[in-house]
């Protein structure tokens, strides 16, 4: 047992509406440190500490003038962009719906729709200096398809990013174990100056997910 008493590998109770794999996930929560550390700092979500932690070792947020945020929801990331960072002009976009950030416009939307990319374009009003995708796509249950769906999602983010980063801007983005596609690799390689896989600490070491991390943007 703790000093306060309870047990530290605490566990929750099979209720008769709770699944078994929804009762491992909120153990998983009660016992992460991440979990309860961005609970008494303030932060939306654990993965607030992931862009932390990227930006801790490329130095992606200091300098950046307009941020975009892809899948926004539930805000940790603009929240550290704005820790960071308050001046820069941040737009984000997600399906989710997102409670309002001060600084941050907001699009309700599916990033994917035709009319998105120029809704975020227009909101920031210039160039971005930084393009962040945190976006996954839902898991069906089937590796092949679960990858195919989330490396689409990337693609579209990357092509996003090729076709309004400001020059030497940065794109950084959640991928798969086994890191970015070889034709999106090349890609990347072919428009910015450097491109690096990242796995954070806090990223849970049973987790598939990398980020890929591209930095200065050569152009389209």
């Amino acid at each position: 047992m703790s000093r306060s008493g309870k047990d530290p590998n605490e566990r929750l109770k099979t209720g008769k509406k709770r699944s078994t794999s929804s009762v491992r996930w909120l153990t998983r929560q009660l016992n992460d440190p991440y979990v309860k550390q961005a609970k008494a700092e303030g932060w939306r979500s654990r993965a607030a500490f992931k862009l932390i932690e990227i930006d801790q070792k490329f130095g992606l947020i200091k300098g950046a003038k307009r941020v975009v945020d892809l899948g926004i929801a539930p805000g940790g990331w603009a929240q550290v962009i704005r820790k960071i960072n308050p001046k820069a002009c941040v737009v984000g976009i997600d399906l989710l719906p997102t409670e309002p950030i001060e600084g941050v416009t907001i699009f309700e939307m599916d990033f994917m729709a035709d009319e998105a990319p120029a809704a975020l374009a227009e909101a920031l009003d210039g160039q971005p200096d930084l393009i962040l995708s945190d976006m996954a796509a839902n898991t069906v249950g089937h590796k092949q398809t679960d990858h195919l769906r989330t490396m689409g999602l990337v693609e579209t983010a990357a092509d996003f990013a090729i076709g309004h980063l400001a020059p030497g801007g940065a794109f950084v983005a959640k991928v798969l174990a086994g890191g970015t596609d070889a034709e999106l690799l090349a890609l990347l390689k072919k428009h910015f100056a450097t491109v690096k896989h990242a796995k954070p600490p806090s990223s849970r070491k049973d987790s598939s997910e990398w980020y890929v991390i591209a930095q200065g943007f050569k152009g389209a």
